[in-house]
């Protein structure tokens, strides 16, 4: 009989052991869904992030772009204009 409650009682200490690390377990994926939630968040913000800035990126080339055209225009016609103000000056 001794031998029957010792058994019966390793047997409950068993089961308390494993509800036990169930729920240790449970908590454990508990912390993973929530850190897995807030890579998610985080990885979608730096994907838009990422977006506005190649957006940027390709406003400013194409204003390079406009700026440069413009430059090869310009500079002659001031270059032009100096020399003619030059030449005034001097006459």
């Amino acid at each position: 009989m001794n031998m029957d409650k010792d058994m019966l009682e390793a047997l409950r200490q068993i089961s308390q052991n494993q509800e036990s690390l169930l729920s240790g377990q449970q908590e454990s994926l508990k912390l993973q869904r929530e850190q897995f939630e807030m890579y998610k968040t985080q990885f979608d913000r730096a994907e838009r992030l990422n977006d506005r800035a190649e957006k940027i990126q390709d406003t400013s080339a194409k204003m390079m772009a406009t700026a440069r055209k413009a430059m090869v225009i310009l500079l002659p016609i001031i270059f032009f204009l100096l020399i003619y103000l030059t030449w005034l000056i001097l006459r």
